[in-house]
């Protein structure tokens, strides 16, 4: 079950506890963009988690680039659910939640070290390409740009 979820809630912090420690660990402070929870509260953004049998095995969001544009931020699926679908699920949903609201493209930051070769893949195999930097983002070593242009929500089903 992948759904609108409240990032305060215990279960839901402690995932993300987790993808923050890991973001923050394999890249430089300057140059990890992964949303906290007071972040993810924030305006314009949308926290998803994905449960299976009532547990949290994945977690991502929306933040509002601007009324054409989203960008999918902090999606983690916790170690022992990954190769399992959950990430293929929730950017999935994603996308179709991004159709509902009008976006008609979604961006992503990731990295570029080895540790992030998997979430690269993932999103290639979505659709995403590569791009320059968007928003407020500068090139770096340590990020990698996508993009992917949606079909209007009419041609999605």
């Amino acid at each position: 079950m992948i759904g609108v979820d409240d990032p305060q809630a215990d279960d839901v912090r402690a995932l993300l506890a987790v993808h923050l420690a890991f973001s923050r660990g394999v890249t430089p402070a300057e140059y990890s963009f992964a949303l906290d929870v007071e972040q993810l509260l924030e305006p314009g953004v949308t926290f998803f988690s994905a449960r299976r049998a009532g547990t949290v095995v994945g977690v991502a969001a929306l933040k509002r680039l601007d009324q054409s544009h989203a960008e999918l931020k902090s999606m983690h699926t916790r170690e022992a659910e990954r190769n399992r679908g959950v990430g293929r699920a929730m950017v999935e949903h994603l996308f179709g939640v991004a159709r509902e609201e009008g976006y008609l493209r979604v961006s992503l930051e990731t990295g570029t070290t080895e540790e992030f070769t998997a979430a690269r893949a993932l999103y290639a195999k979505a659709g995403f390409r590569p791009c320059g930097p968007f928003g407020d983002y500068r090139p770096s070593p340590y990020n990698t740009f996508m993009t992917m242009d949606l079909d209007p929500l009419s041609e999605a089903t």
